[in-house]
């Protein structure tokens, strides 16, 4: 993911293998799934442009699914200035945050409000950028799907 050097406020998508390499070869029309909504990419030398303006920061949830089973990913892109900043948000980092919340709530009591305001926060912060709570247990889920 990155951003459209071609079209204000737009993101392009990369083909990259595992390692993160891009794949120069891919070309052709791909099923994708965004956000929920089904969108079908054309990829010319490995890129493909996702023609939606983002008019704020916001998360956006792609899949693919071919031969090999599905492949996901979920980013955060941040808008400032004119200038869009893709971010890869790790399921680790989804299960981690509530978890250490939880635990430094049991280890330290008087600290079980200021965890459940940050879990409030984070929560807010989450909805407010455009995932919703289905996305949030998907993207965990293929995480540990493609951990075993």
């Amino acid at each position: 993911m990155k951003e459209n050097p071609f079209a204000k406020e737009e993101v392009a998508v990369v083909a990259c293998d595992s390692a993160g390499t891009p794949q120069e070869n891919i070309n052709g029309l791909f099923n994708f799934t965004v956000n929920g909504f089904k969108e079908e990419l054309k990829f010319e030398n490995g890129i493909a442009f996702y023609h939606h303006k983002l008019e704020k920061s916001s998360f956006l949830y792609l899949k693919h699914r071919d031969d090999f089973g599905s492949h996901s990913r979920l980013y955060y892109i941040y808008k400032h200035d004119s200038k869009l900043d893709p971010y890869s948000i790790s399921w680790k980092f989804l299960v981690a945050v509530p978890l250490i919340l939880i635990l430094f709530g049991y280890l330290f009591k008087r600290f079980i409000i200021i965890a459940f305001v940050i879990f409030c926060l984070f929560s807010y912060f989450n909805y407010n950028g455009g995932m919703s709570l289905g996305t949030f247990f998907e993207t965990i889920f293929d995480g540990l799907r493609h951990l075993f």
